[in-house]
């Protein structure tokens, strides 16, 4: 009983194996002692067996006895029939005989009831072996290493590398089995936790050709540590704590996981090789109108490159033991979002003294594994700044000649002598001669490379004074103000911060155009011969082109932001000076044309006041019925009738209405709206008549535009606002394709005037002014060389941001909202 309560207990499952056998040993010795009262055991006689039988039934005169018994001395019949007599009345008497207890005699030897616990020991021990820690008989002969106390847990995931953007795997036998192999990036990171268990578990990668890699848990030695020092599984009976196996998954295989010679779990993995970038030239490098270096290209990657960068090597190796000031430039190039492999760089190297020198051009990306990819070599000149100032070319060519070779400083100072030898007859500024005096004396006082390049900063700032005065420092500026608002944008900053840089962008925009229209007008040679009537730079037209990109940053819409700032870049890039010239060969059927086309831009300019007004219009209804609803209806009429007679002179100016309007002033609005909307859709015929009276065929967006705005006549007629706003939309989009048919059919027009003496490039771009935009003399903008998002929309977007943070603010909402607002905002 005693063995048997240590085994279901579980006992010997947690006892040391040399405690185990003594426990053992003493239980079969103490079975063993148990066994020697046996040899005392006598097989008792028949008659101790009767004289007991009768003992117990307290029988008298032996009847169990007599039976048995014969007469003594001389048998008579008499005396026979008289013992059968005898015989037969103490068979009578056995009738209700039975067997007599067993007398152990226990209580005499177990004075103290041991007897009892050792029974409810045992019968507990019993009921406990059906529990998760219960023990079985067989436990005291079975090893403790081979049956641990608490089954393991297994734990394991696989975490993609971060740039692919992938969510971790979590592993489940069950599921990955029947699912087949788990497919994972490469380079993806394998953790696997092991809790509980006898701590003898061992990971072991099998990969594709049958080589097996036994994974080490982590803070176990390294391979190829002696067995020896290694150190060794817990075996004592007491569960092993957590083992983590860390891992990269490189090829495909098996994962296992064994402990001895069971396998546990297993795992089969396919890895996606990570492809190596590739990148490539999409146009040819070349020089943008302001001098910058503009470089196309394409970027193609599985997850996106991580870097990517221009290289340039000079095409003519310097002579031997040339001593260069400069390195090669470095133009990193922008990687492009996600979705796109198109990508545009452009930067400023024309004060590099590597300007105007031929180089070999390699683009190079390299991706978040490592990996690099090469384009071809293209061998170009880059771009270097023109100087029309011939004094302004040699200090250019003084500065090029000492960064390429410091050695030849001595040669350069030479030549500075020669050219101020005379200076009466060589400078028409003695200002100009002060200033080269004085980088002599620096350049001969230079004795290290830094003062060397200080003096060559020095001769590049003065050909630039030379040539332009201050307008060089005044492009720099503007450059520098467009480049940190960019980065602000990307970076997310704060409207603080956009209002601090835009002020900076508009200060610097006003200085350059300033210093840029004071020596177009001091300097008449600078008029090129190819400009058109028109083509000027009006300084309103990028006031606003600044005010729509603070306005769509500050409206938490910063791609298009960006995008409209980028636009502005190029316009800059193509602006050229110049002053006017009047045309030639201007008759009045092209001035015919432009009246035509003035009066279509201002049917489209009234089309979309026409459509705020009426969306805000639709807003205020909408929420005038809300607060109707809360029982504020009533006031609200009477606020109105009060302010009626005050507001009956805004006409059709609703927006700057106080919020309480009866119905009777939201429908005599509405009329208006739709009295104005039906004299623009005459104007449209109108507009079409006379184009067809002048030999152009109106296109379909006209028809189109015309049937949508009485379509929204016939809204705003029925008070439905959401409805008449988008057929207005409608219209306002059919009238800028009509307006692109109409000026490409005014521009074949022109064109067969002219005649064909032009040259393509001019004929191409004749009809745009330098900010990329139609001429005035072609007409007004129509709204679809830029892409801006209308007022409405920014109303929208600012409705939306002012709503997320409302909600953001209330103490009540739950953390997870929270969290979720604030990724939306982050997202901004």
């Amino acid at each position: 009983g005693l063995f048997a309560s240590l085994s279901w207990l579980g006992v010997f499952r947690i006892m040391p194996d040399i405690a185990r056998f003594a426990v053992l040993a003493l239980l079969a010795l103490a079975a063993l002692a148990s066994l020697y009262p046996l040899r005392f055991f006598k097989k008792p006689t028949p008659a101790e067996i009767d004289r007991r039988i009768e003992a117990a039934n307290e029988l008298q005169h032996t009847p169990v006895l007599v039976q048995t018994d014969r007469l003594s001395g001389k048998e008579t019949n008499f005396s026979q029939a008289l013992w059968r007599e005898h015989q037969k009345r103490m068979a009578e008497r056995l009738g209700g005989v039975g067997g007599d207890l067993p007398r152990t005699r226990v209580p005499e030897r177990d004075p103290w009831g041991l007897r009892a616990a050792a029974a409810l020991l045992l019968f507990v021990a019993f009921a406990f072996s059906f529990g998760p820690f219960g023990g079985s008989l067989d436990d005291g002969f079975r090893a403790h290493a081979a049956r641990e106390t608490i089954p393991p847990r297994i734990d394991a995931w696989v975490t993609p590398p971060p740039y692919t953007g992938k969510a971790p795997i979590f592993l489940t036998a069950d599921a990955d089995r029947a699912q087949g192999p788990v497919t994972v990036p490469e380079g993806s990171d394998l953790t696997l936790r092991v809790t509980g268990g006898p701590g003898d578990e061992a990971l072991v990668f099998t990969d594709a050709v049958g080589n097996m890699r036994e994974i080490a848990p982590a803070g176990a030695p390294a391979t190829g540590t002696p067995a020896a020092d290694a150190p060794k599984p817990a075996a004592d009976g007491v569960n092993a704590g957590a083992r983590q196996f860390a891992a990269k998954l490189a090829s495909d295989g098996v994962l296992a996981l064994r402990s001895g010679e069971d396998e546990l779990e297993s795992w089969a993995f396919t890895v996606i090789p990570d492809q190596a970038p590739v990148i490539r030239f999409s146009d040819e490098p070349k020089r943008a109108v302001n001098g910058a270096f503009e470089l196309h290209y394409e970027i193609e990657d599985d997850y996106g490159a991580a870097s990517a960068r221009a290289e340039f090597a000079l095409t003519e190796k310097p002579a031997e033991g040339a001593r260069p000031l400069y390195k090669a430039p470095e133009m990193p190039l922008a990687i492009p979002r996600r979705g796109s492999v198109a990508g545009k760089a452009n930067r400023d190297l024309t004060e590099h003294v590597w300007a105007g020198s031929g180089v070999e051009l390699t683009l190079k990306a390299v991706d978040h594994a490592g990996q690099e990819a090469t384009s071809e070599t293209k061998t170009i000149a880059l771009p270097e700044r023109p100087f029309s100032n011939p004094l302004a070319r040699a200090v250019v060519e003084w500065r090029k000649i000492m960064s390429l070779d410091a050695n030849r400083v001595p040669h350069v100072i030479e030549l500075i002598d020669a050219v101020t030898l005379r200076p009466e007859d060589t400078f028409e500024n003695l200002s100009h001669y002060l200033g080269i005096m004085t980088g002599r004396t620096k350049l001969e006082m230079a004795s290290t490379d830094d003062q060397l390049r200080e003096v060559a900063d020095y001769l590049w700032q003065m050909a630039l004074q030379i040539e332009d005065g201050d307008l060089s420092a005044a492009e720099k500026r503007l450059r520098q103000a467009q480049e940190a608002l960019k980065q602000a944008l990307e970076d997310g900053a704060s409207d603080e911060e956009i209002d601090k840089l835009m002020k900076e962008l508009r200060e610097a925009m006003n200085e350059f155009l300033r210093e840029f229209a004071e020596r177009a007008a001091r300097d008449p040679n600078l008029a090129m011969p190819e400009m058109q009537p028109g083509q000027e730079l009006r300084q309103s037209d990028l006031e606003r082109m600044m005010d729509q990109i603070e306005n769509l940053a500050k409206s938490g819409n910063r791609e298009q932001a960006k995008d409209l700032l980028a636009q502005l870049q190029d316009m800059m890039n193509n602006l050229q000076a110049g002053r006017q010239q009047q045309q030639q060969g201007q008759n009045g059927q092209q001035s015919e044309m432009r009246q035509q086309m003035d009066k279509l831009g201002e049917i489209m300019r009234r089309q979309q006041e026409m459509m705020n007004e009426t969306f805000r219009m639709d807003q205020m209804q909408r929420g005038q019925q809300q607060r109707g609803q809360n029982g504020e209806q009533g006031q609200q009429g009477q606020q109105g009738q009060q302010g009626q007679q005050g507001q009956q002179g805004q006409g059709q100016q609703p927006g700057g209405q106080q919020p309480g309007m009866t119905p009777e002033e939201f429908a005599e609005a509405l009329k208006q709206l739709q009295e104005g909307q039906g004299q623009l859709q005459g104007d449209l015929e109108g507009l079409m008549k006379g184009l067809e009276g002048m030999g152009i065929q109106p296109g379909e967006g006209f028809g189109e535009a015309g049937e949508a705005m009485g379509e929204a006549e016939g809204a705003l007629g029925e008070g439905e606002g959401e409805r008449a706003v988008g057929e207005q939309g409608r219209a306002l989009e059919a009238l800028r394709r009509g307006a692109q048919d109409m000026m490409q059919q005014m521009q074949q027009a022109m064109q067969g005037d002219q005649g064909e003496g032009q040259e393509g490039g001019r004929q191409q771009n004749a009809d745009r002014d330098p900010l990329g935009r139609p001429r005035a003399t072609t007409g007004p903008d129509f709204g679809n060389s830029v892409e801006v998002p209308d007022e409405i929309d920014v109303q929208r977007a600012r409705q939306i941001l002012e709503a997320i943070r409302k909600r953001l603010g209330n103490a009540l909402s739950p953390a997870l909202e929270k969290e979720y607002l604030e990724r939306l905002l982050e997202l901004n």
